[in-house]
């Protein structure tokens, strides 16, 4: 491609030094497996093989290539990313469909002054658009003039200002890492107790499974701290904006009409310091639930307190929470150690769902996001008259669950469901995008404490009239 005629259509390409980053890692990792098999730590130690540096070498050529046939432009109402040398991929992104746009800065990349710019459509299944790299300051820029197109603004529009909601400390971060290791560290150490009163040489194996657990641990903690180091929430006209990241660190935003979903999980070994981590779940991207569209789940607060989950939860689910209530006494036959921990409750808006003892997890899941309602009723609560109503949203595994309900309730649940979930989603269609609170604006009108506070349970003759 003629350099000069590529200008003159508008046509760029990505910074000089994307190579570099491209295939930083790889090449890295290729010369330390040759460094060490030349030290003789693996393999035979015979010297450097030429097959490790021609590796490198080719991981380089690679980026290079790579950079030299990708190229991308904006023609005012799309974003045109071309790449590929024997396989041409030509995407063309309409800006009226853009629902994010974010920025991820890799460690090397930071170093150099580099930034990755990823581009979000409605109903898409990943990043559907990913310009990597292009210095910070173009990046940003390229993302503020997408925003505003979008918005049916001037181009030359700065972004939208933004207002912090809440930020973690470090110090609870490694302290809520730390503490998630030690149902691990308990099995190991008994473990080794064991084996060191089978067997005197068992102490050897006990203090080299001891030292093998105390380096996982290590590099739980430090993925854990590194991913979300310094983790940020803020609230802006185009959505939640995250902000996290230790040596690389990325700036993503979460719209808030495309959440499918809001968890709130309280860990057994977190409950004593009143700590609780908060997900959601977002529509149109492929996650580790599964392979495809359907939903992926991001935390919103790693880990927190009541008060910062009330304020967040909130700004993704601007409703109130309805009551709740048990599941009939006769449930405590199919599930005697949850029984007490069960609720479910919803209006005409939100459906809420409390499940588990040890590992508490409570699903806010709006009616106008429901893709489905089943009824589900295993043998024995077929003996017991019980059935358990799924309310299904976007994704593999988002879903508030009506677990042990009595049977007769739990049919006229899926239908009442089913209706209201038409209803709220004729209203949402109708209704203009919701416009997210400020922070000084109380919460009051969303307590999640509400999630513990259910009605009694029901009476089993009521249940079964």
């Amino acid at each position: 491609m003629n350099p000069g005629l590529g200008r003159e259509e508008g046509w760029r390409r990505l910074h000089p030094l994307s190579p570099l980053v491209r295939s930083g890692r790889g090449v890295l990792a290729v010369l330390a497996l040759a460094g060490l098999s030349t030290s003789g730590a693996v393999g035979s130690g015979t010297g450097p093989h030429w097959y490790d540096l021609v590796l490198a070498v080719i991981v380089a050529i690679a980026a290079i290539v790579n950079w030299l046939v990708t190229r991308w432009k904006l023609d005012g109402v799309t974003l045109r990313i071309e790449t590929g040398l024997l396989r041409r991929d030509s995407r063309q992104l309409p800006i009226a469909r853009i629902q994010a746009v974010d920025l991820v800065r890799p460690f090397l990349a930071r170093m150099l002054g580099l930034a990755e710019l990823r581009v979000r459509l409605a109903g898409s299944g990943s990043a559907d658009g990913r310009l990597a790299y292009l210095t910070e300051q173009a990046a940003v820029a390229l993302r503020a003039r997408l925003l505003a197109a979008h918005h049916g603004l001037d181009p030359a529009t700065p972004e939208p200002a933004e207002r912090v909601v809440t930020s973690v400390p470090a110090g609870r971060l490694v302290g809520s890492a730390l503490i998630s290791t030690v149902p691990v560290a308990v099995v190991v150490v008994t473990a080794g107790a064991v084996l060191a009163a089978l067997a005197p040489a068992g102490l050897f194996a006990a203090a080299g499974t001891l030292v093998w657990w105390l380096i996982i641990a290590a590099m739980i903690v430090w993925r854990h701290v590194s991913s979300q180091y310094g983790f940020t929430v803020a609230v802006s006209p185009d959505g939640v904006r995250i902000r996290r990241g230790l040596l690389g660190t990325v700036a993503e935003t979460i719209p808030a009409q495309r959440v499918q979903a809001v968890r709130m999980i309280e860990p057994l070994m977190w409950r004593p310091f009143h700590w609780c981590r908060l997900e959601v779940d977002v529509a149109g991207h492929g996650g580790h639930e599964g392979e495809g569209t359907g939903a992926v789940r991001k935390a919103l607060l790693p880990v927190g307190g009541p008060d910062e989950a009330r304020r967040l939860l909130h700004i993704a689910l601007p409703a109130t929470p309805p009551a709740l209530t048990r599941p009939p006494r006769r449930a405590r036959w199919k599930a005697p150690l949850s029984y007490h921990f069960l609720a479910a409750g919803h209006d005409e808006t939100l459906a809420v769902a409390v499940t588990g003892r040890v590992r508490r997890q409570t699903n806010w899941v709006p009616l106008a996001k429901a893709q489905s309602m089943r009824l589900v009723q295993g043998p024995l609560q077929r003996r017991l008259g019980l059935a358990t109503v799924h309310l299904d949203a976007a994704g593999r595994h988002v879903r508030a669950e009506f677990r042990e309900r009595a049977h007769e309730e739990a049919r006229s649940l899926v239908a009442e469901l089913a209706a209201l979930s038409r209803n709220a989603r004729r209203k949402a269609a109708l209704a203009t995008p919701p416009v997210l609170p400020s922070p000084a604006q109380p919460a009051d009108s969303l307590d999640i404490s509400q999630a513990a506070t259910v009605a009694p349970p029901v009476n089993a003759s009521q249940s079964e009239a």
